[in-house]
């Protein structure tokens, strides 16, 4: 129940930081350049972490043991080989994949459709994730419970949008927040595979999710800066400025927050737990935000009765969760 509740946690961090990103990118107009913002100011601070800890040092130099797949990386979870493969440590992809979307996207479909599509690719694709063993807890069968809270998480946030649905000729472009939700599965996986590794020593466990983080956000703002020099050549520089406020800047402090609680928890609660967690966070994020955001209507009715089930589709599984031998 803890770990739930950190995931819970991890996922106000990341409605906040939709609502951050998003607006920065409307100011910039620049969905790419505020993705690279938001990335490279996380991994400015965590650059600044490694060079002061010396144990988030060590950590790092054994995710990269594991790589090479070298004696002494550790001893992995459970006693399994500790080797690390390439496409386990470039989760940090999907992450930028998903802080471009909110960019790209928000401003066209609306949040209410983002946070559809986001949560339909999340919560079908965690419990896949959870199913074929990809995240360092290993299998985790499907049961009644574990597959109840994917189906009441997509009703109870359809619910709670359904009076603000709007652009439907722009649905198609949902696509892209669906396979950031669906992706983000994935990262949460593989990022745990890393931390796993990184931690095997002892009192390595907080430098490991350190170096974790870390490599996500060196990888996620790499393929963001690409597609950032992609779309200059492409459409020509944008045509908004940099705002003075301090607080759009905040986006990569806030997702260096929920990658960090992401990777120290999944290997305790699964990726499915985790999902629904974050995805609770979000709704009852969003609803927050916008009940103390300036500007913005009020929630009604819907949005309220969504949040409440939102919360008892984390809670069935949780409650119900058993984990049988594979």
């Amino acid at each position: 129940m803890l770990g739930v509740t950190l995931a819970v946690l991890a996922g106000v961090g990341a409605a906040t930081q939709s609502r951050v990103n998003g607006t920065l990118a409307d100011r910039i107009g620049s969905g790419f350049e505020a993705a690279v913002i938001s990335f490279g100011s996380g991994l400015l601070v965590l650059t600044l972490a490694l060079a002061l800890w010396p144990g988030a040092r060590a950590a790092l130099r054994r995710v990269v043991r594991g790589l090479r797949g070298e004696p002494g990386a550790g001893h992995g979870l459970g006693g399994v080989a500790p080797r690390l493969r390439w496409w386990e440590c470039v989760g940090g992809a999907a992450g930028g994949f998903f802080v471009a979307t909110q960019g790209l996207t928000v401003g066209t479909l609306g949040v209410a459709v983002f946070i559809v599509a986001i949560v339909a690719g999340q919560s079908v694709s965690s419990l896949v994730v959870d199913r074929l063993g990809l995240g360092p807890g290993g299998v985790r069968l499907i049961t009644v419970g574990r597959a109840l809270g994917p189906v009441l998480t997509v009703a109870a946030v359809a619910v709670s949008v359904s009076g603000s649905l709007s652009a439907p000729g722009a649905l198609g472009l949902a696509l892209l927040p669906l396979l950031a939700g669906a992706g983000s599965s994935w990262q949460q996986a593989v990022n745990g595979r890393v931390r796993a590794v990184a931690s095997d020593a002892p009192g390595g466990a907080a430098p490991g999710v350190c170096a974790a983080t870390f490599l996500n956000f060196l990888v996620g703002t790499a393929v963001l800066a690409v597609a950032l020099v992609i779309s200059l050549l492409v459409q020509g520089p944008p045509r908004g400025t940099l705002p003075s406020e301090p607080w759009l800047y905040a986006g990569g402090v806030l997702g260096i927050a929920f990658i960090a609680i992401s990777a120290a928890i999944v290997h305790r609660i699964g990726v499915l737990l985790l999902g629904l967690g974050m995805i609770a966070g979000q709704v009852v994020g969003a609803l927050l935000l916008d009940v103390v955001t300036p500007g913005v209507d009020p929630p009604g009715p819907a949005t309220y009765i969504g949040a409440v089930l939102t919360l008892v589709a984390v809670a069935a599984p949780a409650l119900l969760h058993r984990r049988p031998a594979p």
